[in-house]
C-alpha cells in the first residue's frame, strides 16, 4: 500500500508539537522531547494506520495501541485531540493538574481511548503481549474457522516503547514469550533516541537491540531518520512501509527500530536530555514556532487543520466500522450460541447455574483443591484460562484435560496444544507473566489467572499493582503460602508476604482454610469484577472441616470472614484465624473451652471483604464487647491489630523461617495448641 501524506498532515503533525510543548510549559512540569518528536509516528498510527472509532473507545473490531513509554502521555493526548477521540484543546491546556483527563501518564478507565494505565517503563509491553494472546484465543472460543485475518475478533496490538522499557527485565520477559507464542498481530515501535533522564545511553545501555530481537524471533527491521547521523529526514514513506510489512508477517511478533533525535525539530535543545523530562523554557519553543511558522502565542493553532484531522478521522473509522459492523452481524447470524456467550463474557457475568464443587471430610491442600475447583469450572466458564510461570504441578493451576495455549510446533508430548489452547505457559517470568494477564483482562472477553509460589510474588508486586490501580479482575493464584513449605527453607517461606500484599489497596487476598473455602472463593473472585484478587493456597494437606451442626458453612467466605465454630455460652475470648491456621484455632477451642473458657473461632479468609460488610454484620463476628482477642496467621502480625484490638494479641512470625518439615517448623515456632492457649489466656 502506498502512503497518502499531504501538506495538511505535516501541518498537523506541527500542530501536535506545539500543544506538547506548550502544555508543558503551562504546568511548568512534563516530558516533551518524545512527544515532540514522536508526534508523526502517533499520527501515522492514529490516523493512516489503526482501526479505531472515534466515536466508541470501546469497539470490540478497534486496534489497539499501547504507550509503553507512559511518561511521554503527550504522544498520545495530541492524537487523541486531533482524531476527536474525546479530548479538547482544555483537556490539553490541562495537563497534570488536578481533574484532568490527562493526567502525568496514560490512565485507563480515565482517559478514553487509553487501553492500559502505563509509566512503570516496560509494563505496557507486557500488557501488549497479553492483548496480542487474548486476540488469538478471543477468536478461538468465538470464530475459530474463519480464514486468517478475516475473522472479526482479528486486530492488531501496537505498541511505543523507548530506551527506558527496554532497559527494564519486564521487557525482556515479556517479549521473549511473545516470540515462542508467534504473535504476528503484535508490532513494537522503539524509540531509538539513546537518551534516559542520566543522559545518552553510552553510560548503561550500549547492547545491539536489534540484534536481541532477532534471537528472541522477532521479525525485525529498521528505519533511520537521522540517515546514520548525517542529516534529519522524518522519512513517513520508510516507517509506513515498515509497518505494513510488519502487519504481513503472521508467525511472529515485529519490532521496528526508529531511530530518531529527541525534541526534534527543536532548534537548540535537540538530542538533549534536559528536554526528556523538564519544560523546554519560553525562549527555545519560541524558536521552535518560528520555525514551524506557528503564532507565538501559547496553544495558538490553526482550527482548519483540527477539523481536517478529525474529519478524516471520522471518516477513515466509519468506514471501518461499517465494514466490521456487517462481518459482525453475519457471526452473530450464524452462531447464535457463540455469540450468547460473547455477549455473557463481555458483561463480565457467570452463568446463572454456576457449579462449584463441595467437598467430603478428609485431608487436601487448598492448592489441590483449587486444581479441582478450576477443572470443574472449565466446561461452565470456557472464557476462563490461565497457568502458571513454570509451576503447573505445584501450583495446580492446569484445567484437567484442557490443551495449551501454544503454536503447534511448539506442542510437546507432556503439553499437547494449539493456537487455541487454553492452558498457558508463562515461563519463569513471574513479572511479565502478571504484566500479560493484566493485558489479556484489559482485553475485556476472557478471564485469566497465573501462578507462582507466594515468596515470589515480590518479582511480580508491580504488575498487581497495576492492576489495582487499574481495577482489572486479575487472578493471581500464589501457592505454597507459609513455613509450611518446609525444607525448601526460609528463601521459599513467605513471611511478610500477606501483609505486603494486603498494604496494596484494591486488591482482594483470600486465604482459604480448607477445600470448601477455597471453592466458595473461587466463585466470589469470579464474580468480583472491578479489582484483582490473589488467592494464596497451601502446599501441605489440611483438614476438610466438617460442615454442619457444629462448624458454619464455607459459604461464610462471601463476607471475607465469618463465624465457623460458636463458642459454648457467651464468647469470652475469640480466635481469628486464616487459612492453614483455622484448624488450629479449632483444635486451641476445644482447648479452651475444656477449661470453661468460652471460646468463639473466626476464620477470616479475606479482610478486604469483611471491611467492606455492613457494621452490624462486622459487629455480628467481633463483637466490641469481647475484647480478648487473638489472631493466628503464620505471617507477621502487621494488619491484625484493627481486628484484635489494643488488649488483643497475635500468634504470629516476625522472622525468617528455616529448613525442616513444616510440622516442625509449626511447632518452633509457636504455631501449637499449647501456645494459642496460653496467648488466648493472657489477654482475658
Amino acid at each position: 500500500m502506498t502512503l497518502e501524506w499531504t501538506d495538511q498532515d505535516s501541518r498537523a503533525v506541527d500542530t501536535a508539537r506545539i500543544l506538547a510543548a506548550d502544555a508543558v510549559e503551562k504546568v511548568g512540569n512534563g516530558h516533551p522531547g518524545t512527544p515532540i518528536s514522536l508526534a508523526p509516528v502517533a499520527y501515522l498510527l492514529y490516523q493512516k494506520v489503526m482501526n479505531t472509532d472515534p466515536t466508541d473507545d470501546l469497539w470490540l473490531g478497534r486496534d489497539r495501541f499501547v504507550l509503553s513509554a507512559g511518561h511521554a502521555s503527550l504522544t498520545q493526548y495530541t492524537q487523541l485531540y486531533l482524531g476527536g477521540m474525546g479530548l479538547e484543546l482544555d483537556d490539553i491546556k490541562a495537563l497534570r493538574t488536578w481533574g484532568s483527563r490527562t493526567p502525568g501518564h496514560p490512565e485507563y478507565h480515565h482517559t478514553k481511548f487509553v487501553e492500559c494505565t502505563t509509566g512503570p517503563l516496560g509494563a505496557g509491553i507486557s500488557n501488549a503481549v497479553g492483548m496480542a494472546m487474548a486476540a488469538r484465543r478471543e477468536r478461538g472460543l468465538f470464530d475459530p474457522e474463519a480464514p486468517e485475518g478475516e475473522s472479526v475478533f482479528d486486530r492488531q496490538v501496537y505498541v511505543i516503547a523507548g530506551d527506558g522499557c527496554l532497559q527494564e527485565g519486564i521487557s525482556s520477559e515479556a517479549s521473549s514469550l511473545a516470540a515462542t507464542q508467534n504473535l504476528g498481530n503484535l508490532t513494537m515501535i522503539y524509540d531509538d533516541n539513546r537518551i534516559t533522564i542520566e543522559g545518552e545511553t553510552d553510560i548503561s545501555f550500549t547492547e545491539d537491540v536489534s540484534a536481541r530481537y532477532e534471537a528472541y524471533g522477532w521479525h525485525v527491521a529498521h528505519v533511520d531518520w537521522t540517515n546514520g547521523g548525517t542529516e534529519y529526514r522524518e522519512d513517513m514513506d520508510a516507517l509506513y512501509a515498515a509497518i505494513e510489512e510488519a502487519k504481513a508477517v503472521t508467525d511472529k511478533p515485529s519490532f521496528i527500530k526508529l531511530t530518531t533525535v529527541i525534541g526534534w525539530p527543536l532548534p537548540n535543545k535537540q538530542g538533549m536530555h534536559a528536554v526528556h523530562g523538564s519544560k523546554i523554557g519560553g525562549d527555545e519553543i519560541a524558536a521552535m514556532k518560528e520555525l514551524l511558522k506557528f503564532p507565538q502565542e501559547p496553544f495558538a493553532i490553526d482550527t482548519d487543520i483540527v477539523d481536517y484531522a478529525r474529519r478524516n478521522a471520522a471518516e477513515r473509522g466509519r468506514a471501518a466500522r461499517a465494514a466490521w459492523d456487517e462481518k459482525y452481524q453475519a457471526w452473530r447470524d450464524a452462531n447464535p450460541e457463540r455469540a450468547a456467550l460473547l455477549d455473557r463474557a463481555a458483561a463480565r457475568k457467570l452463568p446463572e447455574d454456576l457449579s462449584l464443587p463441595v467437598f467430603e471430610e478428609g485431608k487436601k491442600s487448598t492448592r489441590a483443591a483449587s486444581g479441582e475447583v478450576l477443572s470443574a469450572l472449565a466446561s461452565q466458564l470456557p472464557e476462563l484460562w490461565g497457568g502458571s510461570a513454570d509451576l503447573a504441578g505445584s501450583n495446580n493451576t492446569t484445567m484437567k484435560g484442557e490443551p495449551s495455549f501454544l503454536p503447534t510446533e511448539r506442542a510437546t508430548h507432556d503439553w499437547p496444544g494449539n493456537p487455541y489452547g487454553r492452558t498457558l505457559h508463562f515461563g519463569i517470568r513471574e513479572h511479565a507473566m502478571g504484566g500479560i494477564l493484566n493485558g489479556i483482562n484489559l482485553s475485556g472477553l476472557t478471564r485469566a489467572y497465573g501462578g507462582t509460589f507466594l515468596v515470589f510474588a515480590d518479582y511480580m508486586r508491580p504488575a498487581v499493582r497495576l492492576a489495582a490501580i487499574m481495577g482489572v479482575p486479575t487472578v493471581f493464584v500464589w501457592s505454597h503460602d507459609s513455613v509450611g513449605v518446609g525444607e525448601d527453607g526460609p528463601t521459599h517461606q513467605p513471611i511478610e508476604h500477606l501483609a505486603s500484599l494486603r498494604a496494596i489497596p484494591g486488591v482482594d487476598i483470600v486465604r482459604p482454610a480448607d477445600a470448601n473455602e477455597t471453592s466458595v472463593a473461587w466463585g466470589e473472585i469470579l464474580r468480583r469484577t472491578e479489582r484483582p484478587s490473589g488467592i494464596i493456597l497451601s502446599r501441605q494437606d489440611l483438614r476438610t472441616i466438617p460442615r454442619g451442626e457444629k462448624y458454619a458453612s464455607a459459604e461464610g467466605v462471601a463476607n471475607g470472614g465469618y463465624v465457623v465454630s460458636e463458642a459454648d455460652g457467651d464468647a469470652t475470648v475469640i480466635l481469628i484465624a486464616s487459612g492453614s491456621e483455622v484448624a488450629l484455632a479449632l483444635d486451641a477451642q476445644d482447648a479452651l473451652q475444656a477449661e470453661g473458657i468460652a471460646t468463639r473461632v473466626v476464620s477470616m479468609p479475606c479482610q478486604e471483604w469483611f471491611d467492606e460488610q455492613p457494621e452490624e454484620y462486622r459487629e455480628s463476628v467481633l463483637p466490641a464487647a469481647v475484647t480478648a482477642r487473638v489472631s493466628i496467621e503464620a505471617g507477621i502480625a502487621m494488619g491484625w491489630s484493627k481486628y484484635v484490638g489494643p488488649k488483643g494479641a497475635s500468634v504470629s512470625i516476625e522472622h525468617f523461617g528455616a529448613s525442616a518439615s513444616g510440622n516442625k517448623c509449626f511447632e518452633e515456632f509457636g504455631f501449637t495448641v499449647d501456645n494459642v492457649v496460653a496467648t488466648a489466656k493472657s489477654v482475658l
